[in-house]
């Protein structure tokens, strides 16, 4: 996972609206799943609806304050949790043993991409139903685990006005088919942020997805902070400062720039 349970996400400057509603909420996927999620509404909405998409730890409070930090800034944002499954929609239920490497590896071997499909499809479902959110263009914006989902969600067939990834591996694995390999059916615009100095997304995986995404002709934006880790986008580290600053800049430019009402 990224984000140990006291991570928090950095701050972008001060709040343009209040955010008087911010939650948790259980959501019903195609296929009947009930899953957690957790919403944060502003005051004044003033952009794009964006759906978090959290690391393979799911929905943790790092994402649920993410959600208000994007309402902060005019954004309707609900993220959500990938174990509906597999643990159930309550988070409570689960226990500290839940993110133990070996549990919450089992679970994460259960996952299927028409689960995660039928999981982010419901999400986007519920934003733009949303009184806050209604009619408004949706984004994804995921973290590793969910980075790679949010590149993935660029497909057509989820609608979104746009997706922006951190540190997600683009590469197959154990077989599945990555980003990369799914780089042709990519229509969204995407947003890329990498850590120049991040061990788990090695600078050759990104310049693949890059390649990959040249050859479909995808439209992209790809930014490498130099000498910053896996999961530099937290509050608390002088070292990562300004690339949680300017990649925090670049999210909310990506949010203007295809939020438009439609």
């Amino acid at each position: 996972m990224c984000y140990e349970s006291d991570a928090v996400p950095p701050v972008y400057g001060a709040a343009v609206t209040p955010v008087p509603e911010a939650g948790p909420l259980v959501l019903t996927a195609g296929d009947g799943t009930r899953f957690a999620a957790f919403a944060a509404r502003p005051e004044r909405a003033s952009g794009a609806a964006v759906v978090v998409l959290p690391d393979n730890n799911g929905l943790s409070p790092f994402y649920e304050a993410l959600t208000v930090r994007l309402a902060e800034q005019g954004h309707p944002a609900l993220a959500l949790d990938w174990f509906g499954r597999t643990a159930g929609p309550d988070l409570r239920d689960r226990g500290a043993e839940f993110t133990e490497p070996g549990n919450l590896l089992a679970h994460l071997m259960k996952l299927t991409p028409a689960g995660l499909d039928a999981d982010i499809t419901a999400a986007t479902a519920e934003l733009r139903a949303d009184g806050g959110a209604s009619g408004r263009p949706v984004i994804a914006l995921g973290f590793c685990f969910g980075g790679r989902q949010a590149f993935r969600a660029a497909a057509e067939r989820f609608a979104l006005a746009g997706v922006i990834g951190f540190y997600g591996y683009p590469d197959a694995i154990n077989g599945s088919p990555g980003p990369t390999q799914l780089a042709g059916d990519l229509t969204a615009p995407l947003l890329a942020l990498w850590g120049g100095a991040d061990e788990a997304v090695p600078p050759a995986a990104v310049a693949e997805f890059e390649q990959a995404l040249d050859a479909a002709g995808c439209r992209y934006r790809s930014v490498t902070y130099p000498g910053a880790p896996h999961g530099f986008f937290e509050q608390g580290s002088a070292e990562t400062a300004e690339a949680c600053a300017d990649s925090w800049h670049r999210v909310l430019a990506f949010l203007a720039e295809h939020g438009a009402r439609r």
